[in-house]
């Protein structure tokens, strides 16, 4: 078994190595004016390509995706509930869900959830 771990972590580092050299050997690093600008149909650019994003917009994205991917989590158990012990079960899921409503809490106390200020 030991074996088996010391060979899997000496082939993820010789994985790991390659990836690396072959990055920095096949980087490009021709940087040209006109092919960092904005095409548009060979026309001077009518406007500007940086559009302005909402930093508040983009932080209730992050944080929806935080809570929905606790949420996908949640659902192997409700497979699992033949399985367990109905108090285990029951403690791993208000664990869970605890965890969620704090992160939640800590949110709203930080304002991250007011669209208006």
């Amino acid at each position: 078994m030991i074996i088996l771990l010391m060979l899997f972590i000496i082939l993820a580092t010789i994985c790991i190595i390659m990836i690396l050299i072959v990055n920095l050997i096949s980087k490009k690093t021709f940087s040209d004016r006109e092919k960092s600008s904005p095409f548009e149909c060979g026309f001077d650019p009518i406007s500007s390509a940086r559009m302005p994003f909402s930093l508040h917009f983009f932080l209730v994205a992050v944080i929806f995706l935080i809570f929905d991917v606790e949420i996908t989590l949640l659902f192997p158990l409700i497979i699992t509930l033949k399985l367990t012990n109905p108090i285990n079960y029951f403690i791993i899921m208000m664990f869970f869900i605890l965890i969620l409503l704090t992160g939640l809490f800590h949110e709203w106390k930080q304002g991250a959830l007011n669209w208006i200020k």
